[in-house]
């Protein structure tokens, strides 16, 4: 088994472009699709007209909105970028007030209206405690630092939170495409690893290996461990991309993503198994497994939630499908922060289905051998 993990690693050395392509192919669909699908922040351009606002509270509340980003620029420059239609509206900072230069009518601009109105109510009534709280300068400068950090470290925190119903989901795009189209890619590259089980039967190598002290159980335990560890590291690579270079935080729980996928690059390796079993030469194989690949990721919510899907049908189908657990598992464990009890269920699912498909592929492979 050590040596045909060997030989395989040597092949894999020697001829990685079709797994780096495969690891290629998921980075760019998860980030395309994943990017077009989150809502681009609001860019506004802002002049500051008096030096004052720099140093107040009203710069520091702008850079924080999470919905809009207010960009500074010269003034001239800001009139010439809503001229040009580049941009939908403007804002002039001044020490008490600040204007609006609409370009275009739209809620983008009750949006920044919104904004900087609550950034200005902020500083105005931060400006009226400083007043009526002590008269000289030295003493307004020493409250207002103490102001300042009684803010940063306040007595009490006042925790907000919401809740689902049953039929409520949470939604990110980001997950949902990361962990569709590395769920979706790997069934390819699993697939075309347990292929050449089927292939060296058919050409006679397994009967020279036979003959050999190698035995059989060896030969099927060393293409399995190497399909289910190529596989698994190409998921591993795709998810620490998006951890360590993009910056996805996968909510805290990467290392428990990288783990939970485990029962499911082990059911796509008994699911190559059992289709290496089922069909009669490499061709039909290619077919299947695309056929296969594609319905899965459609019926198991790779593309799309599974919670949108009605249809009945499809729903049935889907709780058949490796693929909709091992989403499902992601998605609970990143998403809704599950621990392991609560994801047990469809681990449980994954593993038996994969010990169910292995049983039956080796033993149709071994009868149509024989």
């Amino acid at each position: 088994m050590i040596a045909i993990l060997i030989a395989k690693a040597k092949h894999l050395l020697r001829n990685p472009w079709t797994f780096l392509s495969f690891i290629g192919m998921s980075i760019g669909f998860a980030f395309i699709t994943g990017s077009a699908g989150q809502e681009n922040m609001i860019r506004v351009p802002v002049a500051v007209m008096d030096d004052e606002v720099n140093q107040s509270s009203i710069k520091t509340a702008l850079e924080q909105e999470e919905a809009i980003l207010f960009k500074e620029m010269e003034k001239k420059d800001m009139f010439q970028l809503i001229e040009d239609g580049k941009v939908e509206v403007g804002v002039l900072l001044r020490k008490d007030s600040y204007e609006l230069v609409v370009g275009v009518e739209s809620t983008t601009v009750t949006m920044v209206d919104n904004a900087v109105h609550q950034a200005y109510i902020q500083y105005l009534q931060q400006k009226k405690i400083v007043d009526h709280a002590s008269e000289s300068r030295q003493e307004k400068d020493a409250f207002v630092k103490e102001m300042n950090h009684a803010l940063d470290e306040p007595v009490f925190t006042v925790r907000v939170s919401n809740f689902t119903s049953d039929k409520g989901f949470i939604y990110d795009s980001r997950y949902q495409f990361l962990f569709g189209f590395s769920l979706f890619f790997v069934i390819y590259t699993i697939g075309y690893n347990v292929l050449p089980i089927l292939i060296e039967k058919q050409d006679g190598i397994w009967d020279r290996l036979i003959l050999s002290p190698v035995k059989k159980w060896d030969m099927y335990a060393g293409n399995m461990i190497y399909s289910f560890f190529v596989g698994y590291l190409q998921v591993a690579i795709i998810f620490s991309f998006f951890y360590f270079i993009i910056g996805i935080d996968f909510n805290g729980m990467f290392m428990e993503a990288l783990l939970l996928l485990i029962p499911y690059v082990f059911t796509i390796v008994a699911l190559a198994i059992l289709l290496t079993a089922v069909v009669k030469n490499a061709q039909q194989f290619n077919a299947v497994i695309t056929i296969f690949a594609v319905c899965m990721a459609m019926i198991g919510g790779a593309y799309w939630p599974i919670e949108i899907v009605e249809s009945k049908i499809l729903i049935g189908l889907s709780k058949i499908n490796p693929l909709t657990y091992g989403m499902e598992i992601l998605h609970g464990a990143v998403n809704y922060g599950y621990s392991f009890e609560q994801l047990f269920y469809p681990i449980s699912i994954l593993l038996l289905m994969g010990v169910v498909m292995i049983s039956i592929g080796i033993h149709l492979m071994e009868k149509r051998h024989i």
